[in-house]
């Protein structure tokens, strides 16, 4: 009779299928990377078939696989369950999390700091970036994006808004005079994003109500910007929610101006299956209703 498939090599394709890469799943495992992939090779004999695929930017599964992910899972809520009866923390593992820098300084990191001081078995690796849905989410289990995705395979969810507002310091107002109107902007240097490196179409629409302006100080860090315009460099197009809290900074053309967005949560389609994944999403809405 043909051998069953081992839970041990279930719950490897599982971490495998979460975060895209050997590497990354013995790690969680605690076992080496050749480890992974022994017990890999040994499910699909046993299966009769392909559990994952190579793509770009890591592993993903196939639909022989996901029918292996069940099982995995089951027996994850299984084992989840034995813990909580023992009293063990059930909450285990590592979770990645890719967003926007001002996002996660103001929202994601204290939203982790107090699920991970809760859960001290869970690993958060945070990875800031600008960007927008990746369609293939290898390596990355949540990810916060500007604007409402479309997205493939996965789950979205809206988190929070803000707006891009105008403002600068009041040293700068003083030296170069205050702007009346959005035409009188041609005038002043604008801080915001490299042009050629914006791959957001939300935040790259943001100027199209802009004139253009003088030569200015361009960065792709959101905290950059700040600094740059707190300096003088000129009038910066701000998210409100880190602009509104910095002392050195005053609104300019706050009735003329705002450029509102919003910020999405983005996970694989099993990621909301995953229990340390979806404890990641709730703490991070709780964080935000709280603070919001």
């Amino acid at each position: 009779m043909p051998a069953d498939p081992q839970p041990e090599a279930l719950l490897t394709l599982l971490a495998v299928a979460r975060l895209g890469r050997y590497t990354a799943a013995a790690e969680v495992l605690g076992v080496n990377h050749s480890t992974v992939s022994r017990r890999l090779a040994s499910l699909e004999d046993t299966m009769g078939g392909r559990m994952l695929v190579r793509a770009s930017g890591g592993w993903e599964i196939t639909a022989l696989g996901r029918r292996a992910l069940a099982a995995a899972e089951a027996i994850e809520g299984t084992l989840r369950e034995l813990g909580e009866d023992t009293g063990r923390d059930s909450l285990q593992g590592m979770v990645r999390v890719a967003a926007p820098e001002g996002f996660t300084s103001v929202f994601l990191v204290p939203a982790m700091v107090e699920l991970q001081r809760a859960h001290p078995g869970l690993a958060v690796e945070l990875l800031a970036a600008t960007q927008r849905v990746r369609q293939n989410r290898s390596g990355v289990d949540l990810e916060i994006v500007v604007g409402r995705p479309v997205v493939h395979r996965a789950f979205a969810t809206p988190v929070c808004d803000y707006s891009l507002r105008l403002y600068a310091s009041p040293a700068y107002l003083e030296r170069r005079g205050v702007p009346a109107s959005i035409d009188e902007l041609s005038r002043h240097p604008v801080v915001y994003y490299v042009e050629s490196s914006l791959q957001v179409d939300e935040l790259d629409t943001a100027m199209q109500r802009l004139p253009d302006s003088p030569p200015s100080i361009r960065s792709t860090s959101v905290f950059a910007h700040i600094e740059a315009t707190a300096a003088g460099a000129g009038i910066g197009v701000l998210p409100d929610f880190l602009a509104d809290v910095d002392d050195r900074l005053v609104p300019v053309l706050a009735d003329a101006y705002a450029h509102p967005l919003s910020y999405w949560a983005v996970v694989r389609d099993e990621g909301p299956r995953n229990h340390a994944v979806a404890a990641t999403l709730e703490a991070l809405q709780r964080h935000v209703r709280i603070t919001g």
